[in-house]
């Protein structure tokens, strides 16, 4: 067995323990206990780390979540060796099964939406609850999927989010000769238990919007009611078009909103048109204030 590699993840509390080979087979684990962990001797192990919350095993690494008792720099040394000596002594990281090996059949199809470079290819199952954007492959320590598709010459941009994969393409190629390529492999990629977005990363994320939450709470009352009108209005018409939008900030004073675009509203041709014709008129109207303006920090 190869030596572990210790790496942080965006949430300070979650420390990822990678080896050079796969340790699961497609399969995905969590754990929040040591009862539920009847299917990882090495997690039930972990347990009786009185520091260790909860324990990821997925791909080619293992992710522990602490308590705030302790810091990583102090115990995640042990650990490392803790988990090294396990396996040298022969211990199971995971008892193999029967049912999640199992090959689980998805649906993939292609949708066009109204940025001509975009094409959202949707999924008969759910992918994530945290839209996710990617500007290059670079940014993807959060998706192998995503790191898999950039591999692709003329993939250029890629979001995800709830059941679909939005992907932004250069103009070398057209939609009709490279759709099916794309959506054949995302198919066999979830199909064979492909990793779409890191379970730590989803985790980190969680966090992320307990903080929002929190900020949300100090925003002034103008800006509270242009995130809710964003959220209830705007943002779903935005996700069945492969896109998202979300709320950067509100000057009183200018009277101006700026908002962030992300998948195949990033770059559109519409999107423009979009924000002057369909957002702004509606902020103008359910604020009744005339003077509201909306701009994209990345348009």
């Amino acid at each position: 067995m190869s030596k572990i590699t210790i790496k942080k993840t965006q949430n300070p509390t979650i420390l990822k323990f990678e080896f050079e080979d796969f340790i699961t087979q497609n399969e995905n684990f969590e754990f929040k206990n040591i009862d539920e962990a009847k299917e990882s001797p090495l997690a039930q192990k972990l347990f009786y780390l009185p520091f260790v919350k909860t324990v990821y095993i997925s791909g080619n690494f293992i992710a522990i979540e602490r308590f705030s008792i302790v810091e990583w720099d102090d115990v995640k040394d042990a650990v490392a060796e803790q988990i090294e000596q396990f396996i040298i002594d022969g211990g199971v990281i995971v008892t193999k099964s029967e049912t999640t090996t199992k090959k689980q059949p998805v649906n993939v199809y292609g949708e066009t939406t109204p940025n001509p470079a975009a094409l959202k290819f949707v999924v008969s199952k759910m992918l994530t609850k945290n839209a996710v954007e990617f500007k290059n492959i670079d940014q993807t320590s959060a998706s192998p999927l995503a790191k898999e598709l950039f591999k692709f010459p003329y993939v250029k941009e890629i979001f995800i989010d709830e059941n679909y994969i939005s992907i932004t393409k250069y103009d070398i190629n057209e939609w009709q000769e490279i759709t099916l390529d794309l959506r054949s492999f995302i198919k066999q990629y979830i199909e064979n238990g492909g990793i779409v977005l890191d379970e730590s990363y989803i985790a980190s994320t969680t966090e992320t919007e307990t903080i929002k939450a929190q900020e949300f709470d100090n925003l002034d009352t103008t800006s509270q009611q242009i995130i809710n009108i964003l959220e209830e209005y705007v943002k779903p018409a935005v996700q069945a078009d492969g896109g998202n939008i979300a709320f950067d900030s509100y000057n009183e004073e200018e009277k101006l909103v700026k908002v962030i675009l992300q998948g195949a509203c990033s770059g559109c041709p519409s999107s423009t048109f979009t924000l002057k014709s369909g957002i702004e008129n509606m902020l103008k109207s359910m604020l009744n204030d005339e003077s509201i303006k909306v701009e994209a920090v990345n348009a």
